[in-house]
């Protein structure tokens, strides 16, 4: 697990952040998760989709990044959920099917946890033979599976969203019998600026932060605008130095840091990468100018010595080429 996962994982498994993406997501920031009602699970799935013990397929395992369970209440309603949270570093050019395989692998689990509920309890009596085949009574229910993926990256995604975007050209007819399947995505880029009120929790400036890290202005504005960026903490911290290269500082006996360094540090930068790069073209402008000189003496040259029926040093000579363009020149006309 790389730096940029622990980073993530840790500051998403704060129950008031996990609620906040998804009160966002969801609810349009009305407050319908409660953090006090989230309680973490097991992430990690596992499946015999080849068979049971005595064939040779082998076990596949995946681990999500953060799962929690929470009862919800809507309209006098409540329902258990089961949400989940992938975060990206970088794009994913396979991230439905990737979410598609995790929310399968927990369907799986539920109706695995079912049947064995069932046999350890006995309570097949009554039951008919497809129940009692299935493992799964008539009764049983599965909890809705909600998987968000947050895009921790400035970039706009590029990537595919659903299931239907990765195949290639198909007849329409057989399309709409192919079951798609659609990722939930949470990226800064496509967040509309008046819309980061909506969150509760440090999220909203860590996403608004991410948005802007390559606009060292806009986000110099943004902190002067709002008193939460002034300061941030060391799991918010973690994450921007990890994700967007933040390179903000912060003392082993401190708790926050005051993020006005840091956009000027990143000033700083821009203005130092501004200038290098602004040499580098000067320095490659200058070096081809040189190069098209050279050329054209050597076309000059050339002509004299065809025309004149001269010797290289006479039509040098002649057009008055300096010593240290003659030892250039007598490499590129020999």
């Amino acid at each position: 697990m790389g730096a940029e996962d622990i980073a993530a994982i840790s500051y998403m498994r704060q129950n008031e952040v996990f609620a906040d993406a998804f009160n966002y997501f969801v609810y349009g920031g009305r407050q319908i998760i409660r953090p006090e009602n989230l309680e973490e699970m097991d992430t990690r799935e596992m499946t015999l989709p080849y068979g049971g013990k005595k064939s040779k397929g082998k076990s596949v395992q995946k681990t999500r990044d953060v799962m929690k369970i929470v009862m919800a209440m809507t309209d006098r309603h409540s329902a258990y959920l089961l949400l989940a949270i992938e975060h990206q570093s970088d794009i994913h050019y396979a991230m439905p099917v990737r979410n598609m395989l995790y929310d399968a692998l927990q369907y799986a689990r539920q109706v695995e946890d079912a049947a064995r509920s069932h046999r350890l309890s006995g309570d097949y009596k009554g039951a008919d033979s497809a129940e009692f085949l299935s493992g799964f009574m008539r009764r049983d229910r599965l909890l809705p599976v909600l998987t968000l993926v947050i895009y921790f990256g400035a970039e706009e995604w590029d990537g595919p969203i659903s299931i239907h975007e990765m195949f290639g050209e198909m007849d329409t007819e057989v399309l709409s019998l192919v079951p798609d399947y659609r990722m939930n995505l949470l990226a800064p880029a496509l967040i509309p600026d008046n819309d980061f009120g909506r969150f509760q929790s440090s999220l909203k400036e860590v996403l608004f932060f991410i948005k802007y890290s390559n606009d060292a202005d806009r986000l110099q504005e943004l902190i002067r605008q709002d008193p939460g960026f002034q300061h941030l903490g060391r799991n918010e911290i973690n994450v921007l130095n990890t994700c967007v290269n933040a390179n903000i500082t912060i003392g082993k006996g401190e708790k926050k840091m005051d993020t006005c360094k840091a956009i000027q540090t990143m000033i700083d930068r821009a203005v130092e990468k501004a200038t290098r790069e602004a040499d580098e073209r000067a320095e490659k402008a200058t070096a081809q100018a040189e190069q098209q000189r050279i050329s054209t003496l050597c076309d000059n040259i050339r002509r004299l010595m065809e025309k004149m029926d001269w010797s290289a040093a006479e039509a040098m000579d002649v057009l008055g080429v300096s010593e240290s363009d003659r030892k250039v020149l007598e490499r590129e006309l020999s």
